[in-house]
C-alpha cells in the first residue's frame, strides 16, 4: 500500500516535468509536427517566418526534397512564400570572411555559364550591365547623390545546377539527348542574378543601410578598377521538388523607387530616391526603353514599380485583378512575412524585402504531367484557369526596370497581357537551328550554355572556328528574335 502514493507522485511530478519542457520548447515542437505558423496544413494560419530562422549568422537551408512541404499533393500559397525567404537568408546569412554565404560558396559565371575569372584578388568580378530581354541600362539619379552610376549585374550558381546544364549540354551536343527531352534540374539547383551599384551613388547617411563589398568593376576603358559596391536586389530561383519549372523569388532593398498609383493614374515622389528623380509623372515611359536609339529609357530617372509585389491591382478601382492567383491572400501572405522577417533581423539585410515569387500550381500532378505542362501549355498566363501563381506580374526594379509590361499604355495592361518571368523562361529553344522543347530552357544559362558550345559544321578539311566574341553577339540576336516575339504576344 505505500508504493501507492509513490506511484501517484511519481507520475504527477512525471506530467508537470512533461508540460514544462512542452512550454519551453513549444516552437521547435511546433515547426516539427508542422504545426507552427508557418507550414500550416490548411494554409488559414498568417503567413509568418519562423523562429529557427534566427539569428541571421545560423540560418539553416530550407527544405527543398522528401519530406518538405513540397513533397505532398497539395501545398500552400504560404509554402512559396517562406521557402523564398528562408533561402535568401540563408544565401546571405555572414560569414567568418565577412561575405554572406552566396559569395564564398558559389560559383560566379557569365551568361554561357562560364567561370568568371576573379580580377584584382576579387571573386566578385562586374562587368555586365544590359538587362534581360530589352538590353535597358539601369542609372541611377544623379541628383540622389550628386553622381549617376551604372547598375551592374553578377550571376551565381551551385554545382548542382552547373553540372546539369554542362553534361546536358554535352549529351545534346553529341547527340546522345534529343533537343526535346523531359530532362529536369535536380532538386537544391539554384542560380542567382544580383544587382550592385557603386556606393557613390548612394548618400553616406544611408550607405549603412546597404550591404557593401568590395568588387573588380569594368570601366569605359575596359579595365578594371576597385571599387565599394552596394548590393541592390537578388533573384533567387531554385528547384524543389515537384517543381520543376523553379520557384522564382526576387528581393529589392527599401526605398528606391515609387510604386505607381493605380487609383491617381500618376506616380509621386516627394523627396530625391536612388532610381527616381522626385516630381509627379504618369504613364509607362519611365519604364519603357527607347526601342529605336536603343540608348536610353523614353524618362530617364522615373524608374517605379508597376505592381507592388508584382500583384496587379485594377487601373480605375485600385481593386486586385482578377488572375489564377486568389488575392487578396497572396498578398497579404508577403506583406505579413515581410513583416515578421523585418522585426526578427538584427543586420543590414532588414533593409530588404520580398517582392514576391512566381511558381507554377503542380498540386495533384504526376512527374509526366508537370513535363507536359511546362513543354505545352502557356505557363506564363495568367488568366482564372492558367497554372501560374503567386506574383503574377513579378518584376525587380533593378532588374527588370523596362519589361514590367509589354504594353504602350498603361490603360490597356489587364490580365490578357501581364509580365513575369515565364514570359521570357520558356521550354522553348531560341536557336531556330536546332528548335525543341524541354524543362531545362526554362534557364537561360543552360539555353546559352548549349549554343555557346554547339560543334560547328567541318567545311572542307578545316572546322569552322568562331570567336568567343562572335558566338556571344548570335545568341543575343536569337535571344532579341524570341523575346521580340513575347513582347508581340503581350501588347
Amino acid at each position: 500500500m505505500k508504493r501507492k502514493p509513490l506511484i501517484i507522485l511519481f507520475l504527477v511530478v512525471f506530467l508537470v516535468a512533461a508540460i514544462t519542457l512542452f512550454f519551453l520548447n513549444k516552437e521547435q515542437i511546433l515547426e516539427k509536427t508542422g504545426f507552427a505558423s508557418g507550414y500550416s496544413a490548411t494554409g488559414t494560419q498568417p503567413c509568418a517566418c519562423e523562429t529557427s530562422w534566427f539569428p541571421h549568422e545560423k540560418t539553416a537551408a530550407p527544405a527543398e526534397g522528401d519530406g518538405s512541404p513540397f513533397d505532398s499533393s497539395s501545398t500552400t500559397n504560404c509554402d512559396f512564400h517562406q521557402w523564398s525567404w528562408q533561402k535568401f537568408l540563408w544565401l546571405t546569412k555572414p560569414q567568418a570572411t565577412g561575405n554572406p554565404f552566396f559569395l564564398d560558396s558559389l560559383d560566379v559565371v557569365t551568361q554561357q555559364l562560364e567561370d568568371v575569372a576573379p580580377q584584382l584578388g576579387l571573386k566578385l568580378t562586374l562587368s555586365s550591365i544590359n538587362q534581360a530581354g530589352s538590353s535597358g541600362v539601369l542609372i541611377s539619379n544623379a541628383k540622389y547623390n550628386n553622381v549617376a552610376d551604372t547598375v551592374f549585374y553578377s550571376i551565381h550558381v551551385n554545382k548542382l545546377l552547373k553540372e546539369k546544364a554542362i553534361k546536358a549540354a554535352l549529351q545534346i551536343n553529341n547527340g546522345t539527348l534529343p533537343v526535346s527531352n523531359s530532362e529536369t534540374f535536380p532538386v537544391g539547383a539554384l542560380e542567382l542574378k544580383v544587382s550592385w551599384i557603386s556606393i557613390d551613388a548612394i548618400p553616406k547617411q544611408q550607405q549603412a543601410n546597404y550591404f557593401v563589398t568590395q568588387a573588380a568593376v569594368v570601366n569605359k576603358k575596359g579595365t578594371y578598377v576597385q571599387k565599394t559596391v552596394a548590393l541592390l536586389g537578388m533573384h533567387v530561383v531554385g528547384i524543389v521538388k515537384n517543381h520543376p519549372e523553379f520557384i522564382w523569388a526576387t528581393f529589392e532593398h527599401n526605398d528606391m523607387a515609387p510604386i505607381y498609383d493605380k487609383k491617381k493614374n500618376s506616380v509621386a515622389s516627394a523627396k530625391e530616391m536612388l532610381l527616381y528623380e522626385k516630381g509627379t509623372t504618369s504613364g509607362i515611359n519611365g519604364i519603357s526603353w527607347d526601342t529605336i536609339t536603343n540608348a536610353s529609357p523614353i524618362l530617364p530617372n522615373k524608374a517605379f514599380i508597376l505592381y507592388e509585389y508584382g500583384v496587379p491591382k485594377d487601373l480605375n478601382t485600385g481593386a486586385f485583378t482578377k488572375t489564377s492567383q486568389a488575392e487578396p491572400a497572396n498578398f497579404d501572405n508577403i506583406t505579413e512575412i515581410n513583416k515578421c522577417v523585418a522585426s526578427n533581423l538584427k543586420d543590414v539585410f532588414k533593409n530588404y524585402f520580398y517582392n514576391g515569387s512566381v511558381w507554377l500550381d503542380f498540386d495533384g500532378f504526376s512527374r509526366p504531367d508537370q513535363i507536359k505542362a511546362i513543354v505545352t501549355r502557356d505557363i506564363s498566363s495568367a488568366l482564372p484557369d492558367s497554372l501560374a501563381r503567386g506574383s503574377v506580374n513579378l518584376a525587380n526594379i533593378t532588374m527588370e526596370t523596362y519589361t514590367q509590361t509589354f504594353t504602350s499604355d498603361i490603360h490597356n495592361v489587364n490580365n490578357t497581357n501581364l509580365v513575369n518571368c515565364f514570359d521570357c523562361h520558356q521550354a522553348s529553344n531560341f536557336d531556330s537551328s536546332r528548335p525543341g522543347n524541354s524543362p531545362l530552357f526554362l534557364s537561360h544559362i543552360f539555353g546559352d550554355h548549349l549554343k555557346f558550345t554547339k560543334p560547328k559544321p567541318i567545311t572542307g578539311k578545316n572546322a569552322v572556328v568562331d570567336s568567343r566574341e562572335k558566338r556571344i553577339q548570335e545568341i543575343k540576336a536569337l535571344k532579341l528574335k524570341q523575346f521580340q516575339q513575347f513582347v508581340k504576344k503581350n501588347q
